[in-house]
């Protein structure tokens, strides 16, 4: 049987690298993205490895998406896997200064988008059985507070609580669900977050040789190709330079 995987957010960053890795490994695509030139690049490029359906859509809008899933070819029936990445953070003032826009942005895309995605392609994943897995992209942030993490945090922590209930929900499917959490990454994403600051994004990560897309890539080519009675419900991933400190403490000055 082929292996065919469906992978969210595949522009830039973690998908892009997903894709990239699953190409290499013989899997067939069907990858989404909002930026259509980049996606139908990086099709273009895979599809001389693979089978790539390449859909030009934004998770956040429930009736293109399911459209889209409607479009695959019969080929893509059954799927082995689904890998939600599609998300985002959008500032990093605390919650007394940010935009409710940025926050509706952040809900519809990381809850709204991921549940959309699921649910529609659940019984794909079920139609395959044994060995068929789903990698929702968490963060360390779902876990962890740090101070402007607000909604983005929030929306995260959704997406552990979510990745354990559909564990429940697919008992005797044979379908797998990881929680897949990293910690300080560099890509895109963050130089989303920061506006475009660009001189922000390389202060972050200078010297600390941080979680790169290809490392999260091979993570979940890991999860998704363990024997078919192993899960791994959640994953907690950092760069070695990084870790916690200790608790803030505001004090009153006479």
């Amino acid at each position: 049987m082929d292996s065919t995987i469906f992978i969210t957010g595949a522009t830039s960053g973690f998908g892009e690298a997903t894709a990239r890795r699953f190409a290499a490994a013989g899997w067939k695509l069907a990858i989404t993205g909002r930026r259509e030139d980049r996606l139908e690049r990086l099709a273009d490029e895979l599809s001389k490895q693979t089978e790539v359906v390449p859909l030009t859509v934004d998770v956040r809008d429930r009736e293109a998406m399911a459209a889209a899933i409607e479009s695959l070819p019969p080929s893509f029936g059954q799927l082995r896997a689904l890998v939600n990445n599609a998300g985002l953070a959008l500032g990093i003032e605390p919650a007394q200064a940010c935009s409710l826009d940025q926050w509706d942005t952040m809900i519809d895309t990381n809850v709204k988008g991921l549940v959309y995605c699921t649910r529609m392609l659940l019984p794909r994943l079920i139609a395959h059985g044994a060995g068929a897995g789903i990698v929702n992209i968490g963060s360390v942030a779902g876990r962890w507070p740090y101070p402007g993490a607000n909604v983005y945090g929030a929306t995260k922590a959704f997406v552990r609580q979510f990745s354990l209930n559909l564990r429940c929900d697919l008992e005797g499917t044979g379908v797998r669900v990881t929680d897949l959490e990293p910690g300080l990454c560099e890509s895109e994403f963050s130089l989303v977050r920061f506006g475009g600051d660009q001189a922000r994004y390389d202060a972050t990560y200078a010297g600390a040789n941080p979680v790169q897309p290809e490392d999260i890539a091979e993570t979940i080519h890991w999860l998704l190709n363990m024997p078919a009675h192993l899960n791994v419900n959640m994953l907690e991933l950092m760069p070695v330079s990084q870790a916690w400190s200790g608790f803030s403490i505001h004090r009153k000055q006479d």
